[in-house]
């Protein structure tokens, strides 16, 4: 995991469906997904919350912990909609972060997120490791997490 894909917000860019789809180069495979290097590497700051917080948008902020209004209401609607549909919390990312340091947060998360069968990392989109699992993805291009999953939060 790398420090540059903590987005402001907590997303860890890493996991996501843009930036693996860039990193398996999906759309070469026959998938039609949109490609992301992620928040910080493409200049932005922030996907999720930049456009809606001065502080981040100009890069006063490096994480929205460091804001007197953490967590502010859009950050909680974005953690409500993440923990719900994609087992992980923006915002519990955000606190450990703060309270432990990024490179313990780094380390949780390759915990969490790796793939027991060739050491990748799981998608939190999906729920899927996009090196054992594209056969899966390519029959059913709108998977979410596995049926039987209780929707439980990873970690």
């Amino acid at each position: 995991m790398d420090e540059q894909l903590i987005a402001p917000c907590g997303m860890n860019c890493r996991l996501c469906m843009a930036y693996q789809s860039g990193l398996y180069d999906l759309n070469r495979q026959g998938f039609r997904r949109t490609t992301c290097p992620g928040c910080l590497p493409r200049g932005k700051n922030c996907l999720h919350m930049g456009d809606r917080c001065a502080q981040l948008a100009t890069g006063q902020i490096r994480y929205c912990f460091q804001c007197a209004s953490f967590p502010c209401k859009q950050l909680k609607a974005l953690d409500r909609r993440y923990r719900t549909k994609y087992h992980m919390s923006m915002i519990d990312n955000l606190t450990w972060i703060r309270d432990r340091g990024i490179a313990s947060f780094l380390e949780r998360e390759v915990g969490i997120w790796r793939c027991s069968r060739c050491g990748g990392v799981i998608c939190c989109h999906n729920g899927l490791c996009l090196n054992c699992d594209l056969e899966l993805l390519r029959k059913n291009r709108r998977y979410r997490w596995n049926e039987t999953d209780s929707g439980e939060m990873r970690g």
